[in-house]
């Protein structure tokens, strides 16, 4: 299939509503380039962001790209799309050079592109991340290689809340604990849990593309005989015994199940939450003490917040 790339040189000002413009005439996401972005300090440890080339911005504005089916209707789309974004000024917003341009993107090309910037990435003392596309040799005796084929969907388990989630991991599995793992997307945090000592885990997700990544990542890292990947909501007819349970999934997601994680894990065991933002902080902690459960660390990471509880 072709896609049509239709780029649109402005403004900051300008692109937000440029962006609402594009989603309504059928766009399924768009691509913000501004220079501003390279002059930012960022930290290359997550592999977020790798080697941006200066080629693909513009000298001053901003470029705001997104992509279309190339279909019968493309030239009344692309001048619809034109007149909106003219349109803006009777709103007195500076749309800049207001440059449209057009090209045509073989779909191989594209959905393989965004593999360019993912490398090997060192997450924690032990754990290093490898998309399988990229070779890698292990600089210790002691490192842990977690190979993840991530597709468009799940990421390659670089975010600061994995991050977070796996450094915890680290810490604070037994050897041949039993681990549940909800929300478990892409597997990451399945597999780190087994090549960190785990005997079992099993791995909950409501969406099945989920499930079927999970699996995917297990087998990719020989431990699918370890990894039980289910579709799931949440905690809701799961009646296994853990020692210990993490999920890296929004606050206000966490707090509705941990009365269940309370009960599901043995005496003593530890509860990884991460995915809750600085505001929300309060919010899962006071939940989590109100079922029982005792604090005892928080983490933090960028935005992001990491709090292992223990049940007494």
């Amino acid at each position: 299939m072709k896609w049509s790339e239709v780029c649109i040189h402005t403004t900051n000002e300008a692109v937000e509503p440029i962006s609402n413009i594009l989603h309504e005439s059928g766009a399924s996401g768009v691509v913000i380039e501004d220079p501003q972005d390279m002059l930012k300090e960022r930290e290359s440890f997550f592999g977020e962001v790798y080697e941006l080339n200066p080629d693909d911005y513009p000298d001053e504005g901003v470029y705001v790209k997104a992509y279309i089916p190339m279909n019968s209707f493309l030239n009344e789309t692309v001048q619809e799309i034109k007149q909106s974004v003219t349109n803006l000024t009777a709103f007195n917003i500076d749309i800049g050079q207001n440059e449209v341009t057009i090209n045509e993107i073989e779909e191989e090309d594209w959905a393989t592109a965004w593999k360019q910037y993912y490398k090997p990435v060192k997450i924690s003392d032990r754990i290093t991340i490898i998309p399988t596309w990229e070779s890698y040799t292990p600089v210790s005796s002691d490192e842990l290689i977690i190979e993840m084929d991530p597709g468009m969907a799940f990421g390659t388990g670089t975010h600061p809340t994995t991050v977070l989630s796996i450094q915890a991991l680290e810490r604070f599995i037994q050897p041949h604990s039993t681990v549940i793992d909800v929300g478990a997307g892409s597997g990451v945090l399945s597999v780190a849990s087994v090549l960190l000592g785990a005997d079992y885990v099993y791995a909950y997700d409501l969406d099945d593309v989920a499930v079927k990544s999970t699996s995917i990542n297990a087998e990719l890292n020989q431990v699918e005989q370890q990894v039980l990947s289910r579709q799931n909501d949440l905690l809701d007819g799961v009646d296994v015994q853990a020692d210990l349970i993490v999920s890296n999934i929004l606050a206000e997601v966490i707090v509705k199940f941990t009365d269940q994680a309370f009960k599901l894990l043995n005496q003593g065991g530890l509860f990884v939450t991460a995915g809750i933002i600085e505001g929300k902080k309060e919010l899962v902690k006071q939940n989590l003490i109100s079922v029982g459960f005792e604090i005892i660390e928080t983490n933090k990471m960028e935005d992001w917040i990491s709090i292992i509880a223990r049940k007494p």
